[in-house]
């Protein structure tokens, strides 16, 4: 009789290769654990970075652990600091950046998982 097991642990990330400096590690994903409901991902942007806007299919939770990050969403700008989180609704147009001088680092939660076909980013 096979056992299922009630739970899992991961023991290392992806590195996911991304331009721009920014660096990914996917925890549990569609790349690292084949997991579809949810990705969780470890992030750190150097200073100056930034990516285009996109309107993705998945619900975004974004938590700073150091430094701050700004986010550009439903017409605002929200500056995300350290020991915040925020949550963005799928759908919803969206641009993250640190144009800061100081590194960031944060984690992210996407549900269902991140997917590069699902971001929808805008051209460059």
């Amino acid at each position: 009789m096979a056992t299922i097991s009630r739970y899992r642990v991961v023991t290392s990330a992806t590195r996911i290769p991304v331009p721009g400096g920014k660096l990914i590690e996917e925890l549990f994903g569609h790349v690292n654990t084949g997991t579809g409901a949810f990705s969780l991902a470890h992030m750190k942007a150097p200073p100056g970075w930034g990516e285009p806007a996109q309107t993705p299919e998945f619900g975004e939770l974004t938590l700073m652990v150091r430094g701050r990050m700004s986010i550009e969403v439903a017409g605002d700008t929200v500056e995300l600091l350290q020991g915040q989180a925020i949550w963005v609704e799928p759908g919803e147009r969206v641009r993250y950046s640190n144009p800061y001088g100081e590194e960031n680092e944060y984690f992210a939660v996407c549900m269902p998982a991140f997917a590069p076909g699902q971001a929808h980013r805008d051209e460059a």
